[in-house]
């Protein structure tokens, strides 16, 4: 099997079969026309530090204008159209300035604003008049808004949800944006939507440092522009696992090249341990794996996942490479198992260091659950939607992005065995094909791998791939038609331009409920009528006014769970038992609920409350129902689909007579606080 070397200086030597030529070919400058490199260090900085200032600012600018609203006017569709070529213009000028051999910063900066200005304007801009980010305070957006109200109000490691648990959900990425609220002195709730658009566009600014350093500034721009874009479409609702496909597509290759070493170990030639181990690259690895850790346990482990398929294809194959030597046995045998072990040492290494870095988040709740009484495993695994159970071929659907998923898959079969960008993008292609496998089968256990959620990794994977052979197919087309560069580029920006511009429109639901819900202010973005939730701060007025307690050590009970998006209580119950932590003993609970609704008078009420587990709520927020105060709760009912049925919950209205409660009526809500 052949192997290339990933060349990691852009002035490094191209070989025929290592680095393949672009469409927009000029003459390569020499090394002595080619400025001076900025260093990775300071490049990763300025790539920071411009995300985030490109972002923000234009986050400022956005909310400074009095916008219509995006589902009933087409001035922020046209605006956004706008910025986004202006954004692409930028990648264009940072591959023109690398192709002409000038100034290594102005290519740096030009990238850097041009992809973090593309994350910017393609999700800011449609949601430029409303506070609320893509699908508003509704379904999953509601627990993950929950989530960043309780680490904003403190930074203390917290359960979205239960008073005194540690998080069983990662909470990386917003108690990240938990600072990020305080600091400017948001809401959580508030905070959500910019914190979202900052991180991507961050991660979009490292990503594009990365693609640069190791392909060069011209096809880097065009790849993190494809990924990029890629993401935006089918992974911005989710913005924490948006940021890890946008890092982790390039740091595939990291990932490959650390367990390969300096060495070509694949090639069957075998060096030393340390001599041949890039330990910078299993550093950069491991964290990374362990940021995925603190922030989705999904992509923790499928990332994982890669890193073994990836030990496992080197081992193997220099294990058979060296087979077919005409070495000496014994030479053979040793051989292998310095190989062997080399590839192992590197992977142990990797995972000691992101287990190093998950434990950050992780061990308050692993130090809980071996120390504590065992709680059930939860049922967060029990969903499968209808395209969680067949394999994503994105390659075979009919638009832009089919063809160039498409045209990345045929690359990825064809450059396997030549190129190391191949080799790393195709296995992982492959390990998330086999990870969908596994989750059908595991489907027969009465559980899943929630695979359905793999296919943006897998999209953004393809489209990186389908650069590369666009680059290939542009320089056949030179060689057959001559200078054709010019065109082969404009059609190429082109293309971009009308993927990017279908973005809004993709996300277009997503969209319009950030408009339709309520926010935190109680008032629709769209200037309609809005709902129930917009007594949401009269009852936290009440509530403050009744208890003279905090927030924080306030629990409250109601299927309301846009109160605690909004309001940093605890909550006696989740959202359902597939967000709640295992912890929490989400059935029991549900069954207590039901037998304080059985209490006929005051006194019956308390004595079970005082009996209760668990920390009783000292606050219940009702609905008013025909026969008293009501709940709506939620029952697991996997493998149906859906997998959650709702059903209501009735006091009795005589429980709550005594004078040792307290009862209010706001609009369609009943509160009730126990004094």
């Amino acid at each position: 099997m052949r192997s290339s070397h990933l060349n990691q200086r852009r002035g490094a030597p191209a070989t025929k079969k290592d680095v393949t030529a672009t469409a927009t070919d000029a003459p390569a400058p020499t090394d002595a026309r080619r400025p001076s490199p900025v260093s990775a260090p300071v490049a990763l900085v300025v790539a920071v530090v411009v995300g985030g200032l490109v972002s923000f600012a234009g986050l400022e600018v956005i909310g400074a204008v009095d916008w219509p609203a995006y589902n009933s006017s087409n001035v922020a569709r046209s605006l956004t159209t706008l910025g986004q070529v202006l954004s692409i213009a930028f990648l264009v000028v940072a591959a023109l300035l690398y192709r002409y051999g000038r100034s290594a910063i102005g290519q740096l900066l030009a990238s850097t604003i041009g992809v973090a200005g593309l994350v910017t304007v393609t999700l800011g801009m449609p949601l430029g008049a409303t506070k609320l980010y893509l699908f508003g305070l509704s379904v999953d957006q509601q627990f993950r808004t929950e989530y960043l109200t309780r680490l904003t109000d403190s930074p203390r490691l917290s359960d979205m949800t239960y008073a005194d648990l540690p998080p069983y959900y990662p909470a990386g990425w917003f108690w990240w944006g938990g600072r990020f609220a305080a600091a400017r002195g948001l809401d959580g709730w508030e905070a959500y939507k910019p914190w979202a658009i900052i991180s991507m566009a961050v991660a979009a600014a490292i990503a594009v440092v990365l693609w640069n350093r190791m392909v060069g500034t011209d096809k880097g721009s065009a790849v993190a522009l494809a990924v990029t874009v890629a993401t935006l479409m089918y992974a911005s609702p989710e913005p924490y696992s948006a940021v890890l496909i946008l890092l982790g597509t390039p740091l595939l290759v990291t990932m490959l090249y650390a367990l390969r070493g300096r060495s070509r170990l694949a090639g069957g030639v075998v060096g030393e341990l340390r001599a041949g181990t890039s330990w910078a690259a299993v550093l950069a690895s491991g964290l990374f794996l362990g940021v995925c850790a603190m922030f989705y346990t999904l992509y923790a482990g499928l990332f994982a996942f890669v890193a073994c398929l990836m030990a496992l294809y080197l081992a193997v194959s220099a294990w058979f490479a060296a087979s077919n030597s005409s070495r000496p046995d014994a030479e053979v045998r040793a051989a292998r198992m310095r190989v062997v072990g080399a590839v192992g040492v590197r992977l142990v290494a990797m995972a000691a260091v992101s287990g190093i870095v998950a434990l950050t988040v992780w061990a308050p709740y692993l130090l809980d659950r071996v120390s504590g009484e065992a709680a059930g495993t939860g049922t967060a695994t029990h969903y499968l939607p209808e395209r969680g159970s067949w394999l994503p071929m994105p390659m075979f659907h009919w638009s832009l992005v089919g063809a160039l998923t498409m045209a990345g898959f045929l690359w990825l079969v064809l450059r396997f065995s030549q190129r190391t960008l191949a080799m790393a993008l195709g296995i992982a292609v492959v390990a998330v094909y086999l990870f969908c496998l596994l989750s059908m089968a595991a489907t027969a256990a009465g559980t899943t791998l929630l695979a359905f959620r793999l296919e943006p990794v897998l999209i953004a994977i393809l489209s990186a791939a389908g650069i590369f052979a666009a680059a290939e197919l542009g320089s056949w087309a030179v060689r057959q038609f001559g200078d054709v560069r010019t065109v082969v580029g404009v059609l190429g920006v082109a293309a971009a331009i009308t993927v990017a511009q279908g973005i809004p429109g993709h996300l277009s639901t997503d969209i319009t409920v950030a408009y339709t819900d309520t926010d935190g202010n109680g008032v629709r973005a769209d200037k309609r009528p809005a709902g129930a939730e917009s007594y949401f701060p009269q009852l936290n007025t009440l509530i403050a006014e009744q208890t003279g307690m905090p927030a924080r050590d306030t629990i409250v009970l109601t299927a309301d769970y846009g109160f605690l998006s909004v309001y940093p209580y605890r909550g006696f119950q989740g959202l359902t038992s597939h967000y709640a932590n295992p912890l929490a003993d989400f059935d029991k609970r549900a069954a207590t609920i039901a037998d304080w609704a059985t209490a006929a008078t005051s006194a019956e009420l308390i004595a079970k409350l005082d009996k209760s587990p668990w920390p009783a709520p000292r606050v219940f927020l009702f609905r008013h129902g025909d026969d008293g105060p009501t709940l709506r709760l939620a029952k697991d009912v996997y493998p149906n689909d859906p997998n959650v049925e709702r059903y209501t919950v009735t006091f009795n209205q005589a429980a709550f007579a005594d004078k040792s409660f307290r009862t209010t009526t706001v609009g369609p809500f009943v509160l009730v606080v126990r004094k």
